[in-house]
């Protein structure tokens, strides 16, 4: 496996709205998942494909917690 890491110099609120658009098209692609799942007719693919979905969706809302958690932050300290 290559990892390659691309370091782009933008301002933290440019950061946090890109961060933020990417997992919000992340959602809707999860959400095209699900209705399709019972077209496969497998009842224990679909099962397991629910609850990766599931798990990568928990950590898609954790990434936007800590966003959040890092804008707010950010907002604090201009008051």
């Amino acid at each position: 496996m290559c990892l390659v890491v691309l370091y782009l110099d933008m301002p933290r609120p440019e950061a946090i709205a890109q961060i933020r658009e990417a997992a919000k098209n992340i959602a809707l692609q999860f959400m095209k998942i699900h209705p399709a799942l019972r077209e496969l007719n497998d009842e224990e693919v679909m099962g397991e494909c629910i609850k990766s979905v599931h798990e990568m969706t928990v950590h898609l809302e954790t990434i936007k917690k800590k966003i959040g958690k890092l804008e707010r932050s950010d907002d604090s300290s201009l008051l």
